[in-house]
């Protein structure tokens, strides 16, 4: 999943929650400056709206992580060629009741794989970063 968690009552914004969240779980400092903008808000499980804050992290080779261990078991990323690559691309059917309830995307990578809503955001940010390809 992306770094996230509850606005606290510092937090100007969903930006600024955005940025302490990535501080707090990977230990990457981001200035307001690298935010790119928001996604419509989506609902979790739980009723909760997920704001979704797309930033630019600059290349990846000149990022220093320190990820949290009590929040973060581990990180990898993803190439953009690699997301919009037919093959590691799917969907999940989910069923409530004995019947068809939903469908959501799946992204595959070797013993990743990313789903819910993780995946449902990567597949909006995928519409817009590489329209006509995703």
């Amino acid at each position: 999943s992306f770094p996230g968690g509850r606005r606290e009552p510092e937090d100007a914004d969903a930006v600024a929650t955005a940025l302490r969240e990535t501080r707090e779980e990977l230990g990457l400092e981001l200035g307001s400056g690298s935010v790119w903008g928001m996604l419509r808000p989506l609902p979790e499980r739980g009723g909760q709206l997920v704001a979704p804050v797309l930033a630019n992290l600059g290349p990846l080779e000149d990022l220093t992580l320190n990820p949290n261990p009590d929040e973060v078991q581990e990180v990898f990323t993803l190439p953009l060629t690699h997301l919009l690559c037919q093959d590691n691309q799917g969907y999940t059917h989910f069923r409530s009741a004995g019947r068809y309830s939903y469908t959501l995307p799946v992204f595959l990578n070797g013993p990743h794989r990313v789903w819910g809503l993780t995946a449902v955001i990567t597949e909006r940010t995928l519409e817009l970063l590489a329209p006509g390809h995703y």
